[in-house]
């Protein structure tokens, strides 16, 4: 959201004498929200009797866990805060994998909650939990407002808390008697946050100490993460890696940040990440890490990662740093910034050497699958990457559809890539294609998912149908849950314990909710499949009947180093 929508000058009407719940509306049109998600209930009331007038759009969820997710992918797509609503007890509760997902990927959004009369807190009055306590690890920073006169500042602070620093989840937990009762003065909202110093402008010593080293260095790798996304530093890492000729591999987070097509792209590292991209973190002499955590889907096993380089870490958030790999330049502060003033220090140096042994490892070892007689995932994706030009909004759910999908897209932008990193939630892909569509009207938002996770929120389709978002879904339907499945056979002998998973019919159950329905089911049925998804209007879930036992390759298993890949199928 944009920090103010008030005109610079214009004096604010006084407040004296609303109620809390239009001074609750007043603060989120002062942020600039445009658009919200929830669901209301009980001790909401006073402030949904505010948003019946609202120039807010508000979007009735069929969960409230869609709408925390489809908060998040607003967020994302737009680079704005994302703002769900649910009332108290089990509203509140149904919203906490939602927050658990934005912070574990830095997601800006603000979360309101509604609680029962102050009076009644702590006596298992009718839905009530504590949300601040149940939510306080999952969340940046949570508020309990008990009065009118704490509403409208701690809104002030939660949207600042939410977007500045490293970005995040904030709740705002609000009693009823606080949303009725009126305001006997003028409300406070300066911020007063003095423990709450968000650090943006790196030491200058450390900045040059990041660019000797990879000036002095032979073999320099650029291993980005999601912060250069949430920093807005895309054009600085592209243009420092341009002068340097220093190749860049992306995480699942930051796909997108950097062009896939370039020739210095390495595409995704880690677990099923690209074996060239690989090999260049465990041969390169100078790993610099912007805006990512080291996490541990990327670096397999700790104590032989990057073993021969000097690694440099810019990140905004110092609890990052050397929390899990010792760096030996630690830069904090916001990365486009570091990356900027980083760009005119980074010397123009003959990599030639370097360049040819990464390009050699690419055109080795590129992502790649064997066709057969039923459908593959990777080529309905390949697919779509070519319909779209590789330029659509991609949402997904989590597991191998999520890996197939960061593998064959083709990712070109900032922000086009949305899925679950950290937390893993199945049933985020949907939901998170809604809030980027309500966030980028007239944009070809596609939600590539697994019937395993379709499942899990495909009500939300209604949703969709309602409101006429034109999202498209496409459902990889291999009938198992298919990453648990491929670890079942890798190292539990193929017992498939619990992981075949029927489908219902999928063109059945979008009729059913409004949307428009499609299957296919051979390879040749593709290309025209994935045409007649996009020029179909409204919400459409296209089927696809996928090779059921079709593995993710490659692939680095649980405790092994990065170098010790399993091709599979790939040799």
């Amino acid at each position: 959201m944009s920090k103010s929508a008030e005109k610079p000058g214009k004096a604010k009407p006084s407040r004296i004498g609303m109620t809390g719940a239009q001074i609750f509306h007043e603060m989120l049109l002062e942020e600039g929200v445009e658009v919200m998600f929830g669901v209301p209930g009980g001790v909401l009331l006073p402030i949904f009797d505010v948003l019946y007038k609202t120039p807010i759009q508000f979007v009735l969820t069929r969960h409230e866990q869609g709408a925390s997710h489809m908060a998040d992918g607003y967020a994302r797509s737009t680079g704005k805060v994302g703002v769900c609503i649910a009332t108290s007890g089990p509203g509140a509760t149904n919203l906490v994998t939602g927050l658990a997902n934005a912070y574990m990927d830095s997601v800006p959004m603000v979360a309101i909650t509604g609680q029962v009369k102050s009076s009644l807190i702590g006596n298992d009055a009718f839905q009530e939990v504590d949300t601040t306590g149940i939510t306080r690890p999952v969340t940046k920073h949570n508020y309990l407002v008990k009065r009118v006169e704490d509403l409208a500042r701690a809104m002030k602070e939660a949207f600042y808390i939410a977007r500045t620093g490293r970005p995040g989840p904030v709740l705002v937990d609000i009693a009823v008697d606080a949303t009725m009762a009126k305001a006997q003065e003028e409300p406070d909202t300066a911020p007063n946050l003095p423990g709450y110093k968000p650090a943006v402008a790196a030491h200058t010593r450390q900045i040059k100490a990041a660019s000797d080293a990879i000036n002095a260095a032979q073999r320099p790798l650029l291993y980005v993460g999601g912060g250069v996304i949430l920093s807005g530093a895309s054009p600085a890492l592209r243009s420092l890696a341009a002068k340097g000729r220093i190749p860049v591999t992306t995480t699942l987070m930051a796909l997108g940040a950097f062009d896939e097509s370039d020739p210095l792209a390495l595409q995704m590292p880690g677990m099923h990440g690209l074996a060239g991209a690989n090999y260049a973190i465990q041969e390169c002499d100078c790993l610099v890490a912007v805006g990512a955590r080291f996490d541990d889907r990327v670096t397999g096993r700790l104590d032989t990662f990057a073993p021969r380089a000097k690694i440099v870490h810019i990140d905004i958030d110092p609890a990052s740093i050397s929390k899990n790999v010792k760096v030996d330049v630690p830069v904090v502060g916001d990365a486009r910034e570091i990356l900027e003033k980083m760009l005119p220090m980074i010397q123009e140096k003959d990599r030639s050497g370097w360049l040819a042994q990464v390009a050699g490892w690419k055109e080795k070892h590129p992502f790649s699958y064997q066709p057969g007689e039923k459908i593959k995932p990777q080529q309905v994706i390949q697919e779509i990457g070519r319909q779209t030009r590789h330029d659509a909004i991609i949402t997904t759910g989590v597991g191998q559809h999520q890996m197939w999908t960061a593998q064959f897209y083709g990712w070109r932008r900032p922000r086009q890539f949305i899925s679950s990193g950290g937390l893993g939630t199945m049933g985020f892909g949907l939901p998170a294609a809604i809030g980027a569509q309500f966030g980028n009207p007239g944009a070809c938002v596609i939600d590539i998912d697994g019937d395993g996770s379709f499942a899990m929120t495909m009500t939300e389709l209604a949703t969709a149908v309602r409101y006429q978002q034109p999202v498209k879904v496409v459902v990889l339907d291999n009938n198992y849950l298919g990453m648990v499945r491929q670890w079942q056979e890798m190292f539990y002998g193929k017992r498939y314990s619990a992981t075949p998973h029927p489908c219902p019919n999928l063109v059945l159950l979008a009729q059913s909710l409004g949307a428009t329905g499609m299957e296919i089911s051979h390879p040749d049925q593709v290309g025209d499949g994935v045409a007649e998804l996009l020029k179909c209007p409204g919400p459409v879930v296209l089927a696809v009947n996928v090779e059921p036992e079709e593995n993710v390759w490659p692939m680095v298993a649980a405790g092994k180093s990065l170098h010790e890949m399993d091709m599979g199928r790939l040799v």
